[in-house]
């Protein structure tokens, strides 16, 4: 029997359950977004952004071994992976109650230990006001072609904002939407469009062939998971050339320092090049940080900074006058931008985070100052 079947077998109940199957309904219980499992410790879990210990006995290296490895044995590639490279991500699925779940796990060595993080991924996508998303992402959802990049470190909420606005799509559009993922976080139901999610590993052997595939695939919307590297980038760029709208991730703190981490990819002599192929397929870049809540009933809210692909923006780029990025979506009022500053003036004056948190991660805490005190920012020389 393949892996595959395995994995199908234990989705619809038919196979033995595994031991850490109590662990991953203990976080759907407490409504955690993450499991830990480090050797020593209890097993904790992460809830509205705080780690807390179970109140349990410490995990020792006997017991991790029979959480993780009846994981792992489950498919030959996660075993080949894990023992080649020390680690390994994948999908598990699980059904609670007749609800399906999945998470997404991360198995690690550390120290001669193993180790586990799994994150929980909701059953169902909620929509740009479930999420507290600005409005205006849903103008970026009706491009026909381009690329639409989301920046944010890791657990930033990355991955839940593009599937709200693949979702936006599917149910107003009547287009073909094509996902290559590592592994697959969201499972979406085909409402107007027709959505292939392919994961790699399973489904495709790797990330370069799955994009050659998908050309002979008729997409016109892509998701194409984390801009890791200079050949992801360029094949994600081919594709918004060619007439499709691309959607993807990347590590980075803020819209415009995004433009400089895309850079680094390349050799300074292929700067030029990219930044002209940036200026004609970009479509916008939405920087996205997470914050705890104080509103009744939300755990964490985004604060999002939007860069629009205006032709102020495009002119900049093409100048090499990146330090200025950060004024021009600043005082552009009317192009769908916004910097931290008004995000995060919005939030606290609609009482969904407090001041502190607001000045904690403010990326200028001076103009924070000025907006909550009612001053127009964008008429201002303080930069957000």
């Amino acid at each position: 029997m393949s892996s595959t079947n395995l994995d199908q077998l234990r989705f619809l109940g038919k196979a033995q359950e595994l031991e850490i199957d109590k662990l991953f309904r203990t976080v759907i219980k407490l409504e955690g977004s993450d499991l830990h499992l480090k050797v020593d410790l209890p097993p904790h879990v992460r809830v509205n952004g705080v780690l807390r210990p179970l109140n349990r006995g410490k995990v020792d290296d006997e017991e991790m071994v029979r959480l993780i490895f009846p994981m792992i044995n489950l498919q030959e590639r996660r075993k080949r992976i894990f023992e080649e490279d020390g680690g390994v991500d994948f999908a598990y699925m699980l059904e609670v109650d007749g609800k399906k779940w999945r998470f997404r796990v991360n198995v690690l060595q550390q120290m001669g230990h193993v180790g586990l993080v799994a994150r929980r991924v909701n059953n169902k996508i909620p929509n740009f006001e479930a999420l507290h998303l600005p409005p205006s992402l849903a103008d970026l959802c009706t491009f026909s072609q381009g690329m639409i990049l989301l920046a944010g470190i890791t657990g930033s909420g990355k991955s839940t904002t593009i599937a709200s606005m693949l979702e936006w799509i599917n149910q107003r559009y009547r287009k073909h939407v094509l996902t290559l993922e590592d592994p697959i976080e969201y499972t979406f139901v085909d409402d107007k469009c027709l959505i292939n999610q392919r994961e790699i590993g399973m489904d495709v052997k790797d990330f370069m062939i799955g994009m050659k595939h998908a050309v002979r695939e008729d997409p016109d919307v892509m998701l194409v998971g984390e801009m890791r590297d200079r050949e992801t980038f360029e094949t994600a760029i081919q594709a918004a050339e060619t007439g499709h709208l691309v959607f993807g991730t990347i590590h980075a703190s803020t819209a415009p320092s995004t433009i400089g981490r895309i850079l680094d990819l390349f050799p300074q002599a292929m700067h030029s090049a990219i930044r002209s192929a940036l200026v004609f397929n970009m479509r916008a870049i939405i920087a996205q940080k997470l914050l705890p809540s104080i509103k009744q009933g939300v755990g964490r809210v985004p604060t999002c900074e939007i860069m629009t692909f205006s032709p102020t923006i495009r002119k900049l780029l093409l100048e090499g006058q990146d330090d200025k990025l950060a004024d021009a979506i600043r005082i552009s009022g009317d192009e769908g931008m916004q910097d931290f500053t008004m995000s995060l003036r919005d939030l606290v004056q609609t009482d969904m985070i407090d001041r502190p948190t607001a000045f904690e991660v403010a990326t200028n805490p001076e103009a924070l100052k000025m907006a909550l005190k009612g001053i127009n920012v964008r008429e201002t020389g303080v930069l957000g």
